[in-house]
């Protein structure tokens, strides 16, 4: 008798205990397909699994990569189709070693550039030490690429090899075209098969960097004076970037903070913005450099983004740009620089979106590029792209968690 109430308490005992199973169902609310798309969930959301390490599986049972952020998200990959529901399951478990998709890295070899990649595309910011060498590159640069491994270290390591550079120094003196040769066969401004850097910034907004306005000028922000990696891969790397301070108006010590993502599988990074010490609303302009004169883009402020198509490069194709806004923004046009202007930015202008930014709020917007040589084969490919972003953010996957 005593044996059998041991075994009832056994079984309610395993009855009542939590089952350590979390289901989160995604759902596709769009009439177009949702394809390697990073969705995420709160870490709260996994509390049942009580801390242990854990897997994330489909119906099939096959591992899904994911990646714990540094604001304490989880996220992955979904691919659904238009209208589609998918189940994944959390579950305690070691999860296999995930490929790096998104990654980056501070570069002081080379003036303090960061510089980051996804699967898709690459981008680079500037830093302190390019600022003291008097050289004037504002915005955000483009790196195309075209292929799905991370190649910007590699980029700067071949560049910048010491013996290289030697080897080319000496040739100079001696045999020129072979030293050129040479350079050109290291260089990141040739393309060696995986894409190459030669997207010109100088001092302009280049590809979507905002900037406030003072008295219809645009206050250009220089290079960031500190930097913090937060994320890096393999799903998303996040920098947080602070600025020196500039002065708007009355306001002498107007201090930018701009933290930037970017997720694998996306053209576009995320980027948030804070101004402290700013008294008042101010305009914010969020701007891409018009190279030279064009009507190859969309202004739309109604949809929420700006979108160009530079010129098309012989040898190396057509890089395109955007900025998306999620939230409401007041104006989007062209605007093209007076001629002292256009030679002292070596630039026609630039397509600006123009918003309000109320000093304690967050600035987001999404900005990023194409390429001609991998997957936008022209203007029209790329500003589809960009209007069916818009409207992701208007309709975002939904999560169900169980």
């Amino acid at each position: 008798m005593k044996k059998i109430s041991y075994l009832l308490l056994a079984f309610f005992a395993l009855a009542c205990t939590p089952e350590k199973k979390v289901e989160v169902t995604i759902s596709n609310p769009s009439s177009f397909d949702r394809l390697n798309e990073i969705t995420e969930i709160e870490m709260d959301a996994i509390a049942k699994l009580q801390g242990e390490t854990f897997i994330i599986t489909d119906n099939q049972g096959t591992q899904i990569p994911y990646q714990i952020t540094h604001d304490q998200k989880i996220i992955f990959p979904v691919s659904l189709k238009a209208g589609e529901n998918i189940s994944y399951q959390i579950i305690p478990g070691t999860p296999e070693e995930f490929k790096t998709i998104s990654c980056g890295k501070h570069y002081p070899e080379r003036v303090d550039d960061i510089a980051w990649e996804n699967d898709r595309i690459a981008f680079r910011v500037y830093g302190p030490a390019l600022q003291a060498s008097g050289e004037k590159a504002y915005g955000f640069d483009i790196w195309v690429k075209r292929v799905e491994e991370p190649v910007v270290e590699l980029r700067y390591s071949t560049e910048l090899n010491p013996e290289t550079k030697a080897k080319i120094a000496e040739l100079q003196k001696t045999d020129p075209k072979a030293a050129k040769e040479l350079s050109n066969s290291v260089s990141y401004h040739v393309d060696h098969g995986n894409g190459l850097d030669y997207y010109k910034v100088g001092p302009t907004l280049g590809a979507g960097t905002s900037a406030l306005l003072d008295n219809e000028t645009i206050i250009y922000p220089y290079c960031y004076k500190d930097y913090e990696i937060l994320d890096n891969g393999p799903l998303r790397f996040t920098v947080k970037l602070v600025y020196n301070p500039l002065t708007i108006q009355k306001d002498t010590n107007v201090i930018e903070t701009r933290t930037i993502s970017l997720d694998a599988g996306s053209q576009l990074n995320k980027i948030n913005i804070t101004y402290n010490n700013l008294s008042e609303a101010s305009t914010v302009v969020t701007g891409i450099v018009l190279h030279e004169p064009s009507e190859d883009y969309q202004a739309d402020a109604s949809k929420g983004y700006i979108a160009y198509a530079d010129p098309t490069d012989p040898v190396n194709g057509q890089t395109f740009a955007a900025a998306v806004f999620p939230c409401s923004i007041n104006e989007a046009k062209a605007v093209t620089f007076s001629d002292k202007e256009k030679k002292e930015r070596g630039a026609n202008g630039h397509v600006l979106a123009y918003s309000t930014y109320v000093p304690g709020n967050v600035y987001t917007y999404y900005s990023g590029a194409g390429w001609s040589k991998w997957g936008f084969e022209n203007s029209a490919e790329w500003f589809n792209y960009v209007q069916q972003f818009t409207q992701k953010l208007k309709e975002p996957l939904q999560v169900t968690i169980k």
